[in-house]
């Protein structure tokens, strides 16, 4: 007698189970992500940053077609610009921001509050985009666009659209032209002026004193430039809101900036030469040291 050979019906059930709990978790997750595919879903984000639901979308755009995404103005992103001539070539730009980070690696994803990339306009003309804090820009790429003076840094979030305030772009201009000082009211300190009212331009007297405030990432006085007489001694009063460190580019004179504290770093100015002050932790530039 043969017997005959049962199939073992246990796979099948389960086979079933498991494709109706597939198709279940895909109907769950579409409905728990609102339906729509995301472009940007890093671990540690939650599904509105993935879909970038920041900030109210506005119909007006920035002058070079991106549309503008409007931010409350407490918190919101904000950036200044400093240019400096390059002894080689060009210029180097120093973009210090606020509330932001730049973020390379998520261009074209999501818009995410606070993050994104940085363009270059000259005299309102596309010329770069940035993604960090210093950006060297050839004096051929300003030819190639036609020339100008008027650089502006303006800030856009991860799907290109520009970081707007009351309506208008989160942006700061400076000029590549780098003209002599202006007079300015008694009121407003001049840039490159002492606390004491003492101007920092022109042919101080041989004992100089620079007072500098730094501030939420602002620099008061703003910098300029401080003629100073060789073999003079000179001065530096720093105070800055957050620890830091002040460094004298070119006679190697380095001081701690504890928080809120008023730092004074004294040194004979023995060389000639042209020589930038600047904070080593934010990468401020404070003045620069024209010793004559």
């Amino acid at each position: 007698m043969r017997r005959s050979r049962r199939r073992p019906r246990a796979a099948r059930p389960v086979l079933t189970a498991v494709t109706v709990l597939t198709a279940g978790a895909l109907v769950f997750g579409a409905s728990a992500c609102g339906g729509r595919a995301t472009t940007h879903h890093k671990p540690g984000t939650s599904h509105e940053q993935a879909e970038g639901d920041h900030g109210r979308l506005l119909t007006a755009e920035d002058g070079s077609g991106n549309r503008l995404r409007e931010v409350d103005a407490e918190g919101a992103p904000a950036v200044t610009v400093t240019v400096r001539r390059d002894s080689e070539d060009g210029w180097n730009v120093h973009l210090s921001v606020r509330n932001f980070r730049f973020t390379p690696d998520s261009v074209g994803g999501a818009a995410l509050l606070g993050r994104g990339h940085a363009r270059l306009f000259l005299d309102g003309r596309p010329l770069a985009r940035v993604y960090g804090s210093w950006y060297h820009l050839p004096a051929s790429l300003v030819r190639g666009a036609g020339g100008g003076t008027g650089l502006t840094a303006r800030l856009h979030a991860d799907d290109h659209t520009a970081w707007a305030v009351n309506g208008a772009p989160v942006q700061a201009t400076a000029s590549l032209a780098a003209p002599a000082a202006k007079p300015t009211a008694a009121t407003e300190p001049a840039p490159g002026a002492t606390g004491s009212g003492e101007p920092r331009s022109g042919k101080p007297r041989p004992g100089t004193v620079l007072e500098i405030t730094v501030s939420r990432g602002e620099v008061s006085p703003a910098p300029g430039r401080t003629e100073v007489e060789k073999g003079g001694t000179v001065q530096l009063r720093v105070r800055s809101d957050r620890a830091d460190s002040l460094h004298v580019h070119g006679y190697d004179k380095e001081a701690r900036l504890p928080a809120g504290r008023t730092v004074t770093l004294t040194f004979t100015a023995d060389r000639s030469g042209l020589f930038e002050v600047e904070t080593h932790e934010s990468e401020l530039l404070l003045t620069q040291l024209v010793v004559r």
